[in-house]
């Protein structure tokens, strides 16, 4: 239910200009050593956007596009996702596309999970694949 809270939230934000806000996650155990690399590897502009700000800040979310683009690491697995469910493989990332929410997409690691809402006019595979690399960097994944 958080999710579509935040979902709601960066879609009334995106095309509101200044800092949106964006509920942080809480990462835990692993997780936060991974979140806090890939903050720093996070690129400054992605599918055209450039980066924004958020409020509260937080080292575990970034957005791009006045929120258009949001990633949040070190968010719980996803309730609606199953054991048997199929990934899509992006870039070795696997994502798991939220079929109640076709904005949100969860890159699935043994390290952390990392959740991307990609809206507007901006492609979610061009995105996934930009974010890829990076999450790639720092997370294992799932065995």
């Amino acid at each position: 239910m958080r999710a579509a809270a935040v979902l709601l939230v960066l879609l009334a934000l995106a095309g509101c200009g200044g800092t949106v806000q964006v509920d942080p996650p809480k990462p835990q155990g692993d997780a936060v050593a991974a979140c806090d690399k890939l903050a720093k590897l996070l690129p400054q502009t992605l599918d055209g956007a450039g980066r924004g700000t958020s409020t509260p800040e937080s080292p575990y979310v970034a957005v791009w596009g006045d929120a258009a683009i949001a990633l949040r690491c070190g968010v719980p697995r996803p309730a609606r996702m199953a054991p048997t469910d199929q990934l899509q493989e992006v870039g070795g990332v696997g994502w798991f596309a939220d079929p109640d929410k076709p904005t949100l997409f969860t890159a699935v690691t043994d390290t952390a999970y990392v959740e991307v809402t990609v809206g507007g006019d901006h492609v979610a595979a061009e995105v996934l694949a930009d974010l890829s690399k990076p999450i790639s960097q720092v997370s294992t994944p799932p065995r």
